[in-house]
């Protein structure tokens, strides 16, 4: 066997090695995929199964009926999903306009001195545990806002027709409207986080450009970074809008933990994850266990509309974009 023969050997076995590392890559990479849709599918059929015999028992009305008597085994959804859709609502609406905001100081005006140590305290923030928020939201918070905020804006929104039924009430700082600040806390640098990143990544050249163009500022966060990064930033709000739908601890301290439906945004309430919080603990089998179940699934299938529609706007968007081109 000459050289010519022993390099064409130490070559094809070189070449299948490389193509048993091909095989092997690939196939290990589907089984991650499949183990993870395989948890997902095992998570629906739990929460179904568990879920069924309150289904069984109440029916569709369950997830729009306000009963819920533990007593009497009578149990309706209204009360948590009004209030876990409500609190996400407030903070979304809070958190968003705030987090573009410090995005863009972070990335455009912010002296560059002074964006390393900004920008580390908002991750920091988003690092703090639930828990604390809870506890400062009960302790300091609370006290705050019933003894300024409530009435600041019971007597401001309050007086103002069909915005009042949302300000009236007993200023006692806990309740849907405290839970959502809370919740706007918690997320917006999550929120923010994300809208730096993505906002980093926009070639300097196309602002540059614009610059040169004689646009402002807040032309070309508008005209330029915005279009460019809109996938991520819909998906920085959407990872903000999941915390506020599932959080639990932060809310429970603050939201109430009442089985009441009002339309002030004073009163106490209830959301999905408080209710499992404060009874899948002392749940004895039955309607209330399998109850409590049902309030997952319905979280679960709110989670799965916020994402699907929030992809099918990305679609329709990218859409439009080809359309215009």
């Amino acid at each position: 066997m000459n050289n010519s023969d022993v390099k064409n050997l130490a070559s094809n076995r070189k070449l299948q090695l490389m193509r048993m590392q091909d095989f092997a890559f690939e196939h290990m990479t589907l089984f991650f995929a499949g183990t993870t849709l395989l948890a997902l599918l095992g998570i629906i059929t739990s929460l179904v199964i568990s879920a069924y015999p309150a289904l069984e028992a109440f029916g569709f009305p369950f997830f729009y009926t306000i009963e819920w008597d533990i007593i009497n085994s009578e149990f309706g959804g209204l009360i948590a999903i009004f209030g876990t859709l409500t609190t996400a609502l407030i903070a979304i609406v809070i958190a968003v306009p705030l987090a573009f905001g410090i995005a863009v100081f972070l990335t455009e005006i912010c002296p560059m001195n002074l964006r390393r140590p900004l920008g580390t305290a908002v991750e920091l923030l988003a690092a703090v545990p639930s828990i604390i928020y809870g506890m400062f939201g009960l302790f300091v918070f609370a006290p705050l806002f019933a003894e300024y905020g409530q009435p600041f804006l019971a007597s401001t929104l309050g007086q103002i027709p069909f915005l009042s039924i949302f300000f009236k009430g007993a200023f006692n700082g806990i309740g849907i409207l405290a839970a959502g600040l809370i919740l706007s806390m918690m997320i917006l640098p999550f929120i923010a986080s994300v809208m730096r990143d993505v906002f980093e990544i926009v070639p300097p050249v196309l602002k540059e450009s614009a610059y040169g163009l004689g646009c402002t500022t807040w032309e070309v966060v508008t005209q330029i970074v915005l279009p460019y990064t809109k996938t991520g930033v819909i998906g920085g709000i959407m990872l903000g809008l999941g915390r506020a739908l599932g959080e639990t601890m932060a809310v429970t301290f603050v939201i109430g933990n009442a089985h009441k439906l009002s339309a002030s945004l004073f009163s106490p309430g209830n959301s999905i994850a408080s209710t499992l919080a404060n009874e899948f603990g002392e749940a004895e089998p039955g309607l209330h266990y399998s109850s409590l179940f049902a309030l997952g699934l319905a979280l679960f299938v709110i989670t799965l509309i916020v994402l699907s529609l929030a992809k099918w706007l990305l679609i329709r968007a990218e859409a439009k974009k080809g359309l215009k081109t």
